[in-house]
């Protein structure tokens, strides 16, 4: 039988952040994609994924995907055989993210959800060469709309309120593997070098020309950094 691996999206994000992921990882393991926004508490979101699935898996999460992680090796450290943190935060909500979040709930309640995506946050997530590719574009207002504004508004809610991961990533004592973009402007590379030096078994790989949504950006390239770390662990 496959090894499960449960793939955790970010932010305004659903499955077809991990489509690539999905095919392409398909004769090794059995990927299944969980839900973000089930609740507006992040302990209770990292409750319903372990209720939702059985027995030990891996676990693949990418920016706030990447904060329910930490959440559930708080809560079952056990049951995760091995861990992919990707373009994510391990730290609690700074001032200018409290603020950025708040006035993007603002923008929901006066009728501009749209508007989040397309004229905000599309441009800080892309690599600028790959800001120009209207497919992917696409893709990612789809995902948006596929969450609507209250996936949206559980989503903020719990990540406001997450806790500093800082203590808990010496712990980690599953084999670890930290991706990120070398242009991620959301999370900097500077968060991922730190989270590798406090992990212990962790590896860490920078994927060129690509921004925070590096499963959708450089898909191959994420692709085959995992594979090679699967099978040496």
């Amino acid at each position: 039988m496959k090894e499960k691996l449960i793939l955790i999206p970010g932010t305004l994000c659903d499955h077809n952040l991990f489509k690539y992921q999905i095919e392409g990882l398909r004769g090794m393991v059995s990927c299944h994609v969980a839900s973000n926004s089930s609740a507006s508490n992040l302990k209770q979101v990292a409750k319903n994924i372990l209720d939702n699935y059985s027995g030990s898996f891996t676990l693949l999460g990418l920016s706030y995907g990447g904060i329910i992680a930490f959440e559930l090796l708080r809560q079952a450290p056990e049951r995760i055989s091995k861990l992919i943190l990707m373009n994510t935060n391990y730290k609690e909500p700074s001032e200018q993210t409290k603020i950025n979040q708040q006035r993007f709930v603002g923008m929901a309640y006066l009728g501009e959800f749209k508007e989040i995506t397309t004229t905000i946050l599309i441009d800080a997530m892309l690599h600028p060469k790959n800001a120009q590719k209207q497919d992917l574009r696409d893709t990612i207002l789809d995902m948006a709309n596929n969450i609507g504004i209250e996936g949206f508004f559980n989503q903020v809610k719990a990540q406001l309120g997450r806790p500093d991961s800082t203590k808990d990533l010496q712990k980690i004592k599953c084999p670890t593997l930290i991706i990120t973009g070398r242009e991620d402007r959301i999370c900097p590379l500077l968060l991922h070098e730190e989270m590798a030096e406090a992990i212990p078994n962790s590896t860490l790989k920078v994927i060129e020309e690509c921004g925070h949504l590096s499963t959708l950006e450089q898909p191959h390239l994420v692709n085959k950094e995992i594979i090679d770390w699967w099978n040496k662990n």
